[in-house]
C-alpha cells in the first residue's frame, strides 16, 4: 500500500488491491485481510465490519499463498505455544495458523468486533474453539491484554492502517516472548486480473488505476490519526524497534485463466470496489471501460471473457526478538 497492493489485514482495507489477509486496503482494495470501503475513503471511519464478505471471499481464495507462508514460518519457528494474528479480520488466516499448528493456542486481534464474532464462529465450525480465542483492541495501542507472550506474531496488511507504524511494532514486540518471532506482510505487488490490452479503451488500465491508488494510498496514509510517515524498509524498521531482521519471502498467488467462479465473483468485487473507490483520479475513457468490464450484460465484460485471471505476489518481513 503504499504499496501494500491490496489488502489487507488478514482481511485487508481499502478500496485498492491487496491480498487480503484480513483486509482491504484501497479504494477497491483487494487483503484478508482487507478492509475499505468505495467512495470518498476516510481510513479513520472505515467500518471494517460491513466490509465482512468481501473480506472472507477475499482471503479464502487466497489462501494457498497464505499457506505457502504459514508452511514456511513453521520452518522458522516450529512449535509457538501462543500465536497471535493481530489485525485478524474475520480469522481466515487464524484458522489457517490454527490448522498449521496444532499444537499452539491463537489469539485474533482486531478492532471491529463483528470480524471477531466472525472468526469465532469460523473458529468453531473448523473446531480449533477450544485453543482459539479474540482481543477486541486497537493496533495503535498493541495488541491488548495477553495471557503471556505470543511466540509468534503474524500482522497482514493491517501494520499500514495505524498512523504511527513504529509505534505500532514497538507494541508488537512488547508483546512477544524472548525468542518470540514477528511475521510482517506488507507490500508485495499489485494484483492482476486482466491482459494488458483487453480491446476495450487504451492498453495498461490496472496500471493506470494502480497509480491512481498509490496517490489514495499516500493520503490515507497521511490522513491517518497520528500519523508519522516512514520510509517502508520493512527490515530496517523492525531492527529499529528491536528485533533482528532473520528473512524475507514472497508468496506468489496464481490463478491462471480460465477461473473458477469464485475467482470471478471475486474479481469483479475488487473491481467494483475500485471503480467507486478511486473514480475522481480517473479519466473518462478509462472509467467507460471500467463500466463495460463490470456490466454483466457486456459479453467483453469479466463476467464472461474467457482471460480473466489472478496474480500477485505477498512479501513476508520476519523479525526475531532477542532471547
Amino acid at each position: 500500500m503504499a504499496q501494500d497492493h491490496d489488502h489487507d489485514h488478514g482481511s485487508g482495507h481499502g478500496p485498492a488491491h491487496h491480498p487480503g489477509g484480513a483486509h482491504d486496503h484501497g479504494p477497491h482494495h483487494g487483503s484478508a485481510q482487507s478492509h475499505g470501503h468505495g467512495g470518498s475513503h476516510d481510513h479513520t471511519h472505515m467500518d471494517f465490519g460491513q466490509m465482512l464478505p468481501m473480506l472472507v471471499q477475499e482471503a479464502e481464495l487466497f489462501t494457498p499463498a497464505y499457506l505457502q507462508a504459514a508452511e514456511w514460518l513453521r520452518e522458522q519457528r516450529p512449535d509457538p505455544g501462543l500465536i497471535v494474528d493481530a489485525g485478524s479480520g474475520p480469522g481466515v488466516i487464524s484458522g489457517l495458523l490454527a490448522e498449521k499448528f496444532p499444537g499452539a493456542r491463537v489469539v485474533a486481534v482486531d478492532g471491529a468486533e463483528t470480524l471477531l464474532a466472525e472468526a469465532r464462529a469460523r473458529a468453531g465450525r473448523l473446531g480449533f474453539a477450544d485453543r482459539f480465542s479474540t482481543i477486541e483492541a486497537e493496533l495503535s495501542e498493541g495488541v491488548g491484554d495477553l495471557e503471556y507472550p505470543a511466540d509468534l506474531l503474524w500482522a497482514s496488511r493491517s501494520l499500514h492502517h495505524v498512523g504511527d507504524q513504529r509505534a505500532a511494532l514497538t507494541g508488537f514486540v512488547r508483546s512477544l516472548a524472548p525468542g518470540g518471532t514477528l511475521a510482517l506482510l506488507e507490500g508485495g505487488l499489485p494484483t492482476r486480473f486482466l491482459p494488458r490490452d483487453t480491446g476495450i479503451g487504451r492498453p495498461g488500465l490496472e496500471a493506470r488505476i494502480d497509480a491512481v491508488h498509490d496517490e489514495w494510498f499516500t493520503r490515507m496514509r497521511a490522513e491517518l490519526p497520528g500519523s508519522v510517515a516512514e520510509t517502508e524498509d520493512w527490515p530496517a524498521l523492525l531492527n529499529t524497534v528491536g528485533l533482528r531482521h532473520t528473512a524475507t519471502r514472497t508468496f506468489l498467488l496464481d490463478l491462471p485463466a480460465p477461473v473458477s467462479d469464485e475467482a470471478r465473483a471475486f474479481v469483479v468485487t475488487a473491481l467494483t470496489r475500485r471503480r467507486e473507490g478511486l473514480a475522481e483520479g480517473l479519466d473518462a475513457e478509462d472509467l467507460a471501460a471500467l463500466d463495460r468490464l463490470l456490466d454483466p450484460d457486456d459479453k467483453a465484460s469479466v463476467h464472461h471473457r474467457s482471460d480473466v485471471f489472478i496474480l500477485t505476489a505477498m512479501t513476508v518481513y520476519v523479525g526475531v526478538k532477542p532471547e
